[in-house]
């Protein structure tokens, strides 16, 4: 039975629709700690992409420079938000499928060369996903005076291209501010 892989899988879907929502709203030039938002973003997206499974036997996409994983660290690539998010589409898919491919008992194993155990992997990242989708939206608030819209069940969620606005019942309430 895989009742906490699907119960897993269906959480990790509202984080993902979060930071796709806080990428289309924010100001991807603002500043947090000294770093544009888009290196937040990217930060958090390669995070998900690198811990979620195995950090410890992981390829790094194409475009990534050494170090660019850290918004401390310059670097010469420049992401487009569209870029940044075809590589959460990638991350998406390869969470899924990886969840899809693991049993419960697996959670409480360490996946190869690795010191931590694939569930604590995955609450690691769940909660830095969270983390940085709050920190950006936190950045969007101030500069616009509206927090982002938030999903907490996939569910309920109905992308209408609405990024702001209450999130009530299923019901999205507010104009498309982009």
């Amino acid at each position: 039975m895989n009742e906490l892989c699907k119960v897993i899988r269906d959480v990790v879907q509202p984080n993902f629709l979060n930071i796709r929502t806080a990428i289309r709203a924010y100001d991807r030039d603002a500043i947090i700690c000294g770093a544009p938002c888009w290196r937040w973003a990217y930060h958090a997206l390669h995070s998900a992409d690198k811990w979620f499974i195995n950090p410890f036997e992981y390829e790094e996409p194409s475009f990534h420079e050494e170090g660019m994983d850290n918004p401390d660290n310059p670097c010469s690539v420049v992401l487009s938000d569209e870029q940044l998010l075809e590589y959460l589409d990638k991350i998406e898919e390869k969470t899924y499928s990886y969840l899809d491919s693991l049993t419960d008992d697996m959670l409480y194993e360490k996946p190869a060369n690795c010191i931590y155990t694939r569930l604590e992997l995955v609450l690691r990242q769940f909660r830095h996903i969270s983390f940085h989708t709050g920190m950006i939206n936190g950045q969007t608030a101030l500069s616009t005076g509206e927090f982002p819209m938030w999903v907490s069940q996939a569910d309920q969620y109905i992308d209408d291209g609405i990024l702001f606005g209450r999130y009530r019942k299923g019901q999205i309430t507010a104009e498309n501010k982009k």
